[in-house]
C-alpha cells in the first residue's frame, strides 16, 4: 500500500514550524483505495508570504483541529504504508516530527517522486511538480494546496509505475543504495561512484559552489551517513535542499584526509562547516630591536606582515615558552616584557640577569645570548616525517613537521630515498598550519612511532 502525501506548512523546517493542511491518498499500485484531507491549526500565525502562496490564512484555521486531535488517525493511515511524496524528505520530516510530539513513532519506507521522475522520465525541462505536470500533461487544480498537489502527485506516481521499465521503484525500495534517503537534487550515480577509501569530499550547491567539506576513512559510508537521519532542524533541512552534487579527493590515509580537510575548509570557507574554522594561531613570538640596540622578545597577537619565530593558539603557551628561554639563557625578564614597572628586574637580584635592563651588559653580548636562545628552538622543537600508505601501491604519503611546525604533505614514489630535508621539502606541498593540525600529527606520531622518522 502506498500513501501519497502532501502538506502545507508555516515554514521550511519541522522543528520550529507547523502543518496547516495535510492530504493523504491511499493507493494499492493500481487504483486509489482511500483518501483523507484536513486543515490543521498550527497554533502559530501563518507568515504573509505563505498566505499569499497557499491562500491559507489564520481565519480559515480557527476552527480546524490541532495536530494532536488527528494524530492517531494519521498514524493509522501511514504506519503500514510506503510514504510517497514530491521531495519526500521534506513532507516526511514534518509528519514524523508532529507524530513524535504526540507520542507516535513513524518509520516507513519512502519514495520520492522527484527522484523517480528523473529516472523514469529523463531529460525533462525540470522536475518541480509544476513543470512535471506541464511536460507530462497532468491536470492540476488548487495548486499549492495539499489536496490539489496530492491529486497531481497521484497521477504522476501512476505514470511512473506504468513507465518504470527498469524497475526504479523496486530498486529504490529494496536496493542497497537507500536512494530514497538522498537529497532530491543529488544524483544517485555520484554516490554509487564514491570509493571505499580515505579521502575528502565536497558538497556543491546548484551553482557548483562548495558548501561543505568533510573527511572520511571510508568515503562512501561517510557521505551516505549524512542522509541516514532526517533531522527536523532548519540547518539540516536547508543543507539537504542545497546539495546538488558531490566530488571527492582520494587520500592515502585517514590522517592525510584529516589534514587536507583542515586545509580545504580554511581555503574554501564553506557555509555549512563551522568547527574547524576557528582553529588559528592567535599569538606569536616576535623579535625586535629597541632604541638602545637591545634585541627584545615578546608575545603578541599575530601580525599580518611579520613572521613569528613560533606561533601559539593561546597566550599561556607562549609565555610559558618565553619564560623557559629567559631562565635557560639568563635573559632579562624586563626586556622580555615578563616584568613591568620601574623597579629593578628580579633577575638582577638572583643574578640571572647580567644587567641589560640597566645597560650594564653591552647590547652586543646580550644580543648574542638571545640569538642562541632562538637557535635553541631548532633543537627543542622536533623535525620529523610521518611516512605511511599512499593512494595506491606504488606510492607513499609523507607529512613533514619542521622545527615543531606542520610544514606540508604529499605523495612520493615508494622506492624514493630521503637524502635530506631540503630534498623532501621540494617534493611536498606546503600548507598553512594551525594548532589543531599540528596536534593531529603529534598524536599520530606518539601512537604509531614506527611510522615516524627524524630528519
Amino acid at each position: 500500500m502506498y500513501a501519497i502525501v502532501d502538506i502545507e506548512t508555516t515554514g521550511s523546517y519541522a522543528a520550529n514550524n507547523g502543518i496547516t493542511e495535510l492530504a493523504i491518498v491511499l493507493h494499492d499500485g493500481n487504483m486509489i483505495t482511500g483518501r483523507y484531507e484536513t486543515l490543521i491549526n498550527p497554533l502559530v500565525p501563518i507568515p504573509p508570504y505563505i498566505q499569499a502562496l497557499t491562500g491559507i490564512h489564520d481565519g480559515m484555521l480557527s476552527d480546524a483541529p490541532v495536530f494532536s486531535d488527528v494524530a492517531a488517525h494519521i498514524h493509522e493511515l501511514l504506519k503500514d504504508a510506503i510514504f510517497v511524496a514530491h521531495h519526500v524528505n521534506f513532507d516526511y520530516s514534518f509528519v514524523k516530527h508532529q507524530l513524535e510530539c504526540c507520542g507516535y513513532e513513524l518509520d516507513t519506507k519512502r519514495l520520492c517522486t522527484v527522484r523517480l521522475s528523473r529516472k523514469v522520465f529523463p531529460g525533462l525541462t525540470g522536475y518541480s511538480l509544476g513543470k512535471l505536470c506541464r511536460d507530462l500533461e497532468i491536470p492540476i487544480t488548487n495548486r499549492h494546496r495539499a489536496g490539489g498537489d496530492a491529486d497531481a502527485t497521484v497521477i504522476l506516481f501512476e505514470k511512473i509505475l506504468k513507465n518504470d521499465s527498469r524497475g526504479a521503484v523496486r530498486q529504490m525500495l529494496y536496493g542497497k543504495s537507500r536512494e530514497q534517503y538522498l537529497p532530491p537534487n543529488l544524483p544517485a550515480e555520484q554516490i554509487a561512484s564514491l570509493p571505499y577509501t580515505p579521502g575528502v569530499y565536497y558538497f556543491h550547491d546548484q551553482k557548483g559552489k562548495v558548501i561543505y567539506v568533510g573527511k572520511a576513512k571510508n568515503l562512501r559510508s561517510r557521505v551516505c551517513s549524512h542522509f541516514s537521519n532526517n533531522s527536523p532542524g532548519l540547518r539540516k533541512q536547508e543543507f539537504l535542499r542545497n546539495i546538488y552534487s558531490v566530488s571527492w579527493q582520494d587520500c592515502g590515509t585517514e590522517l592525510m584526509a584529516f589534514l587536507y580537510e583542515c586545509v580545504e575548509i580554511r581555503r574554501l570557507w564553506p557555509t555549512y562547516n563551522s568547527s574547524l574554522k576557528r582553529f588559528d594561531q592567535a599569538y606569536g613570538l616576535y623579535l625586535y630591536e629597541d632604541q638602545a640596540g637591545y634585541l627584545r622578545l615578546t608575545i603578541e597577537k599575530k601580525k599580518r606582515h611579520l613572521t613569528a619565530y613560533y606561533s601559539f593558539n593561546g597566550l599561556a603557551e607562549g609565555w610559558q615558552l618565553l619564560r623557559k628561554l629567559v631562565r635557560q639563557f639568563e635573559l632579562c625578564p624586563k626586556l622580555s616584557f615578563i616584568e613591568k614597572g620601574n623597579e629593578n628586574c628580579s633577575g638582577l637580584l638572583d643574578k640571572t640577569c647580567h644587567g641589560a635592563c640597566i645597560h650594564e651588559e653591552p647590547a652586543a653580548e646580550y644580543n648574542k645570548r638571545l640569538m642562541l636562545a632562538l637557535e635553541s628552538l631548532d633543537h627543542v622543537l622536533p623535525s620529523f616525517v610521518i611516512r605511511d600508505k599512499g593512494r595506491h601501491s606504488s606510492e607513499e604519503s609523507f607529512i613533514l613537521i619542521e622545527k615543531g611546525r606542520f610544514y606540508g604533505m604529499g605523495y612520493l614514489e615508494s622506492e624514493i630515498q630521503i637524502q635530506d630535508l631540503e630534498m623532501l621539502k621540494e617534493r611536498l606541498t606546503a600548507y598553512p598550519e594551525n594548532d589543531y593540525m599540528r596536534g593531529l600529527v603529534y598524536s599520530f606520531a606518539e601512537k604509531w612511532p614506527e611510522k615516524s622518522m627524524r630528519v
